[in-house]
């Protein structure tokens, strides 16, 4: 039977766990270095917590790695990678090909999105020198997906929630080059987030102080049951910067929506247990910049969050005018001292405040400041919702069912759980006859149901004695706890486990030639690539090449389209060249490849 994955974001042990007992199938959590968000890494202690925790439930742990190395680092990469192997990880994503050139222990090897997986050719090569599992790009359309799968066997994973990188992943040097900070090095500096203004090559200005390379966040909850069908196994929530309480809000959206669509289509989920959540989830009340399907049905309305790069939230209502404790609204509305909210004060600028309370139209705030009548509020935290998730009990439990039988000569007791897996203990030991039968029958399925705070919950005990025996209740509970031990003890024994290896073979690459977009950073990477058939290999942008008039962003994200410029999806055309000036006027300049729906940006010669 196919299984379904969903795997969440851990920026630490105690997210991850989090995320595990809201449903998760598995967990990315961030090694202490190489990793491609440098300022979420954990020590391998806690990871090897996080591990422990999570197998469990059969759910499993992979470590991001994703990161280009210089030479250097590979003894220090490698020894870390052995540490993380001992500690029990299932997975490694990585992105540099270098660590294939190298004795690795027997990991699942995961390509990280930030290999620019987009074709079937690319990620049935992946296959082929022994990856297990390709993380594809976020643009990609179902149709994309389909073909992809079509050509390979190897497990497909996806994005399904959260923040989206404006440009191909793996792909933007515009960190690097307008700051020294590399995102292929974990250490994006996001300007794809500020305001720019947009001009063209006359100078006339189309466009200021608008967040023109802000993307809205994915939302593809509509979309799970396509996905599958397109050949998805493994869906992914962005957000390893995100804190707990959006991490147990997604997770538990998610795992409810995923269920649906498992029985739906006759799957199964990769991992066991229930959870058990006491809130109902909400992804509007965490943080977003509104929601898009990005290309998953090919491009359809504006992506990008041009507004602003935060959360604005849920619209309360416009100012009528101000009061001396806050404002009124043109409407009655509900609110929380502690709430957060929010208003433009102009094109591109945010204000915000905390609500203080509220009565009718009024919201009282505090050191809110001047407030223009008819600007519009949004509530962009959510005070009590947020209490909510993190007070949250929820809890994981593995159904298993206890069978009990005894005579005068002892008692024989057997754990099976929702896998299949059992355990068994003896109790030897004279059994008297039970001077009230009924009540020892009753006792005896009472206490042996008990699970107290086990990962196991008890659907169903049988009890078979003839006559019915007594035994002392303290028995009974050292016996359930006994047989829980040994039911874990088993539960490990038996986990599925997956291994593999880099496969040693000169398949030939996709290409024959790779520019600094092939992010090459050390000789590893590069004798992998020449003994794959590539003639021609430049360095990486990280070793310190000019970027002047180079490509430092591919994406899909098109400004002309969002602003209706574009006549091919009946926008007025623009035919001058356009650039983009930040507010300390550094200098982009845009091309766009009409004919593959593409643009590029450019560093200034």
């Amino acid at each position: 039977m196919r299984t379904i994955e969903l795997l969440a974001p851990a920026r630490d042990a105690e997210c991850g766990m989090a995320a595990i007992r809201c449903g998760a199938d598995a967990v990315y959590v961030g090694a202490p270095k190489f990793g491609a968000r440098e300022d979420v890494g954990n020590p391998v202690e806690d990871i090897a917590e996080l591990v422990k925790f999570a197998h469990r439930y059969w759910a499993k742990v992979y470590v991001t790695f994703n990161t280009i190395l210089y030479d250097d680092e590979i003894p220090e990469a490698l020894e870390l990678i052995g540490q993380l192997y001992e500690a029990g990880i299932d997975g490694l994503i990585v992105q540099d090909m270098g660590l294939l050139e190298c004795d690795l222990p027997p990991i699942k090897l995961i390509s990280s999105t930030q290999m620019h997986n987009t074709t079937p050719e690319k990620v049935a090569f992946l296959s082929e020198v022994g990856f297990k599992r390709a993380i594809l790009a976020r643009e990609l359309s179902l149709e994309e997906i389909a073909a992809i799968r079509a050509a390979t066997s190897i497990e497909l994973e996806c994005f399904i929630h959260g923040a989206l990188c404006v440009s191909y992943s793996g792909q933007c040097y515009l960190s690097q080059a307008m700051g020294g900070r590399s995102a292929n090095r974990g250490a994006c500096a996001q300007p794809c987030r500020k305001s720019y203004r947009l001009e063209d090559d006359r100078g006339n200005v189309l466009t200021t102080d608008a967040h023109l390379l802000s993307l809205r966040d994915l939302n593809l909850s509509d979309h799970l049951k396509d996905l599958v069908e397109a050949g998805i196994g493994s869906f992914k929530i962005e957000g390893r910067l995100k804190d707990i309480t959006y991490v147990t809000n997604v997770v538990t959206f998610y795992r409810q929506r995923i269920d649906a669509v498992i029985k739906e289509l006759g799957m199964k989920r990769a991992s066991s247990g229930k959870s058990i959540a006491d809130f109902t989830p909400d992804i509007d009340k965490t943080f977003n910049r509104g929601y898009t399907t990005y290309f998953v049905d090919g491009r359809q309305g504006p992506v990008g969050a041009v507004d602003t790069p935060k959360m604005t939230g849920e619209f309360l209502g416009c100012v009528k005018h101000a009061t001396a404790r806050g404002v009124m609204l043109d409407r009655p509305v509900q609110v929380t001292p502690g709430d957060g909210v929010c208003w433009f004060e102009s094109k591109g600028k945010v204000s915000g405040a905390t609500v203080n309370g509220g009565s009718g139209a009024e919201l009282i705030l505090h050191e809110a400041g001047a407030v223009s009548a008819g600007v519009e509020v949004y509530r962009n935290r959510n005070h009590a919702f947020l209490n909510t998730l993190r007070k949250t009990r929820t809890v994981r439990r593995i159904d298993v069912a206890i069978q009990f039988s005894a005579d005068a000569n002892g008692a024989t007791l057997t754990a099976i759980d929702e896998d299949g897996i059992r355990a068994e203990l003896r109790y030897e030991g004279q059994l008297e006859a039970a001077s009230k039968p009924e009540q020892a029958l009753e006792t005896t399925s009472k206490q042996l149901a008990k699970m107290g705070d086990s990962e196991f919950a008890c659907n169903e005990v049988s009890v078979k004695m003839l006559p019915a025996r007594f035994m002392p209740v303290a028995v009974l509970n050292a016996l359930r706890r006994d047989l829980l031990v040994e039911l874990s003890n088993a539960r490990e024994a038996s986990r599925p486990r997956e291994t593999s290896a880099p496969i040693l073979n000169d398949i030939p690459y996709p290409r024959h030639e790779l520019t600094y977009l092939g992010n090459v950073l050390n000789k590893k990477a590069e004798a992998f690539y020449r003994r794959h058939g590539v003639d021609h290999i430049e360095p990486a942008a990280e070793a310190g090449i000019d970027l002047s008039g180079k490509i430092v962003m591919i994406t899909r994200h098109c400004i002309k389209h969002q602003l209706n410029l574009c006549p091919k999806f009946g926008g007025k055309a623009h035919n001058g060249k356009l650039r983009l000036l930040d507010d300390d006027g550094k200098r982009l300049d845009l091309h766009f490849d009409c004919p593959r729906c593409q643009m590029h940006v450019l560093m200034p010669e």
